[in-house]
C-alpha cells in the first residue's frame, strides 16, 4: 500500500513527514512557500496517521520502508527530505538505508538518540473521547480541555477528527496501535549507520530536544550536519516561529 500525499507544485522533489499523531496537512502553509521556490513538495502521512492505511506493525525500519515504496510509487530518484519529530527519526532512518535518494536532510527537534515516554497524558485524553457520546468538535475539544491546557496541543490534535458518517465522528489515526506501540517511537537510530550527505538540525529554542550534549552524537551519524536554533519556539518550532523556520530552510537548501 502507498502512502497517502498531497502534492503541492512541480519541481526537484521536497518530501515532509510530519510528526507523532500529526499529519501531512499541519505542514500545507509552509509546503506551499516551499513550493514557490521551485519545489514539488509531498505532504506524506505516515502509515497509522491521517489518510494512510493502518497496520499493527510500526517501527521506524518499517516506516523507512513505507517511504521506499513510496519514492518508488512516484518515481522520486532523490529528494529533498524534511522530517519533524517522530518524522525526523524516519528521516534519518531512510537517509542512512538509501543515502543515494536523498540529496539533503532537514530534521525539525529531534535528535538520533532514545527518548523516554512522554506522550501518556495525550494518549489518555484521546482515548477518553466517546464518539457514541460526541457529536461536535466542541463537546470533543470540551473533553480534551479537561486533560490538555496548552490550546495549540488540542488544535493540534483535533485536526484528526473527521466525519466518519453523517452525524458520526472519529479520529483519522489508528489510536490503538499508536498506543500499543508507544515505546517504538523513541527508539534510537542504530548505533553504526552514518549519513555523509549535507543535513540541517533545527531545534526550538524552547525545547529541550535537543541539548548541547547531544551534538556530538548527532555528528557521529552525520558528519556534515549543520545544527541551528530557531528562536522562541518550542517543540512545534515550525508553527511557533514559521518566519525564521522556513528562512533557515531555504538558506540551507
Amino acid at each position: 500500500m502507498t502512502l497517502y500525499s498531497q502534492i503541492i507544485g512541480e519541481g526537484t522533489p521536497f518530501v515532509i513527514l510530519h510528526g507523532f499523531l500529526g499529519m501531512g496537512d499541519n505542514w500545507k502553509t509552509l509546503g506551499k512557500k516551499f513550493s514557490e521556490l521551485g519545489y514539488q513538495v509531498h505532504l506524506v502521512d505516515q502509515r497509522n496517521h491521517g489518510r494512510s492505511f493502518h497496520s499493527d506493525a510500526f517501527n521506524y525500519g518499517i516506516m523507512a520502508k513505507d517511504l521506499r515504496e513510496y519514492f518508488e510509487h512516484h518515481k522520486l530518484d532523490s529528494a529533498v527530505l524534511l522530517g519533524h519529530s517522530m518524522g525526523g527519526k524516519t528521516a534519518m532512518q531512510f537517509a542512512v538505508d538509501h543515502p543515494e535518494k536523498v540529496s539533503k536532510l532537514i530534521v525539525a527537534d529531534i535528535a538520533p538518540k532514545e527518548y523516554p515516554q512522554h506522550h501518556q497524558d495525550i494518549l489518555k485524553a484521546l482515548q477518553s473521547l466517546d464518539f457514541e457520546q460526541i457529536s461536535s468538535r466542541g463537546e470533543a475539544e470540551e473533553v480534551l480541555s479537561s486533560y490538555i491546557e496548552e490550546e495549540g496541543t488540542k488544535l493540534f490534535l483535533l485536526k484528526n477528527l473527521y466525519w466518519r458518517e453523517k452525524g458520526k465522528l472519529g479520529l483519522r489515526m489508528n489510536l490503538k496501535v499508536l498506543a500499543e506501540k508507544i515505546e517504538a517511537v523513541g527508539e534510537s537510530l542504530p548505533r553504526t549507520t552514518v549519513f555523509k550527505g549535507e543535513t540541517l538540525f533545527l531545534r526550538g529554542g524552547r525545547s529541550g530536544y535537543i541539548s548541547e550534549y547531544d551534538e556530538v552524537l548527532i555528528r557521529k551519524h552525520f558528519p556534515k550536519a549543520q545544527i541551528r536554533t530557531i528562536s522562541n519556539a518550542g517543540h512545534w518550532l515550525h508553527a511557533e516561529n514559521p518566519s525564521e523556520f522556513y528562512q533557515n530552510v531555504k538558506d540551507f537548501l
